[in-house]
């Protein structure tokens, strides 16, 4: 089968979830069909990438991004009916070289990875499956409602803001003609949106990698925290782990370190190093994180869909405790494989539970591995998402 895969970024380096994900889909879906990828860069310098990526693609066709701040996204933002998150990705020359691609080659089914790219894709009867790593709206939602007092008097142009991501959201969920969250609680929201069939085409890990992570005991308890900081939700995370859940553990564990692990860190998540708090920006293998920490703690409030941090922490063996939307869309089972918690008080209290008891950390462990070998590896994820593409391409 031909496909055109278009992406909201180059899925190469692997330092995000959405460039983990499309990468491995790509590995493991080049010898099943023909995929030609059009992907949005931010820089002329990732263009060194492009060999990462030409062993999977038939062909992989660029387009530079505006900046986000740029005065065209502002404007189109301002005062038309776009979206602000939609005014970044749209370029009339971007749907002009699609209408071009689609009228030189003969595709079967254009793949649609977030909802964003879709304002370039032309009038086409060729089908579209529509991918949906979240529900935008709902994490731009989230965000404005938690915002200080004193962002008072923008918030009813934030919200406007939030209203028109919405909208265009629910328009091409109906759009396309096939749907895919990340897990069953997404796909259920959709589904109560859309006419359409949705699947579940969740995430994964490449578990021999991860699983080569050799543990070193670390001379303090320590905790770790692993998020992407561009991701809204990873800073409210930080932020309710730093200011409410640490100090509760450290009043019953005084010598417990916090590692904070994250690319891209503003200043309001590096203002929380201290003695006991360490926050990196940069680790060139995420695997020493997880081999050097007791615990991976996991307090996510907002942003739907599954969490490569629970994943990798599966994967390289370390226990996990976190919120039941940290570990959404993975078949986690509380007390089992990981321990759940809501409030701030049970989240450090579960902590404190696997620091002081190893042999719990290690059958949590044990059994979170298990889970993550046995349904998370890309292969299977792969096929589920092969047998989409036949559904929906296939005639």
């Amino acid at each position: 089968m031909k496909i055109l895969m278009i992406t909201p970024y180059l899925p190469y380096p692997l330092v995000s979830g959405g460039q983990i994900r499309t990468y491995n889909l790509l590995k493991n879906l080049a010898t099943k069909h023909k995929i030609t990828l059009a992907s949005f860069i931010r820089e002329s310098a990732e263009e060194k990438y492009l060999k990462e990526l030409a062993p999977y693609c038939q062909k992989v066709i660029i387009f530079r991004r505006r900046k986000a701040w740029s005065p065209i996204n502002i404007l189109l933002a301002g005062f038309t009916f776009y979206p602000f998150l939609v005014s970044i990705y749209f370029s009339p020359f971007v749907k002009r070289r699609i209408q071009q691609e689609l009228e030189d080659e003969k595709y079967d089914l254009i793949h649609a990875e977030t909802f964003y790219v879709m304002p370039n894709i032309p009038q086409t009867k060729i089908p579209i499956f529509l991918v949906e790593q979240v529900i935008e709206y709902l994490v731009y939602q989230r965000f404005v409602e938690g915002l200080p007092f004193w962002a008072l008097p923008i918030k009813p142009f934030l919200f406007l803001d939030v209203f028109k991501i919405k909208w265009w959201e629910r328009y091409y969920w109906r759009r396309a003609k096939r749907l895919a969250a990340m897990s069953d609680d997404d796909r259920a929201f959709i589904q109560n949106h859309s006419p359409l069939t949705v699947d579940v085409i969740a995430n994964g890990v490449d578990i021999d990698y991860f699983a080569m992570t050799k543990k070193h005991k670390p001379q303090n308890p320590t905790v770790l925290f692993v998020g992407q900081f561009k991701w809204l939700p990873n800073r409210d995370a930080t932020q309710f782990l730093v200011e409410e859940i640490w100090p509760k553990i450290k009043t019953v564990l005084k010598d417990a370190h916090l590692w904070i692990v994250g690319r891209n860190p503003p200043k309001d998540i590096l203002k929380f190093r201290a003695e006991d708090i360490r926050v990196d920006g940069v680790v060139e293998d995420i695997r020493v994180a997880y081999a050097k920490a007791d615990v991976l703690l996991a307090p996510i409030r907002n942003g739907r869909g599954t969490k490569y941090k629970i994943l990798e922490a599966m994967a390289t063996k370390t226990p996990i405790v976190g919120t039941r939307l940290a570990v959404e869309g993975i078949n986690i089972k509380d007390q089992k494989d990981a321990l759940i918690a809501q409030s701030a008080e049970d989240l450090a209290l579960q902590t404190i539970k696997v620091l002081e008891n190893p042999e719990l950390g290690q059958k949590l462990a044990k059994n979170a591995y298990k889970l993550v070998r046995e349904e998370y590896n890309w292969k299977k994820i792969s096929d589920r998402l092969d047998r989409v593409y036949q559904d929906v391409g296939g005639g």
